[in-house]
């Protein structure tokens, strides 16, 4: 399956399968910022963003390290404009 590039504004749950640090209750969902594009081991990415309360408000600002094969994108995967109070949803 192919790789779809991450982007500001994407929004993906992080569980054990990104790394195991974020394995069962540790899990979160997060909306990216900024993803490093500094080369790292095989696979994984560092990036940088917000880890999401359940009604989707930014609870704390982090980077973290996980491996891109192991994050599921989430349904609102583009920040709601806040001219129009929209945004655009995953197919």
């Amino acid at each position: 399956m192919p790789q779809v590039a991450l982007r500001p504004g994407d929004v993906v749950h992080v569980g054990n399968e990104a790394s195991v640090q974020f394995s069962g209750d540790r899990a979160l969902t997060f909306r990216v910022i900024r993803v490093d594009p500094r080369i790292t081991y095989d696979g994984w990415i560092w990036l940088d963003g917000y880890v999401l309360g359940a009604t989707g408000n930014a609870l704390q600002r982090r980077r973290i390290f996980v491996r891109r094969d192991g994050l599921r994108p989430m349904a609102l995967t583009r920040a709601p404009d806040p001219r129009t109070g929209g945004g655009a949803r995953h197919p």
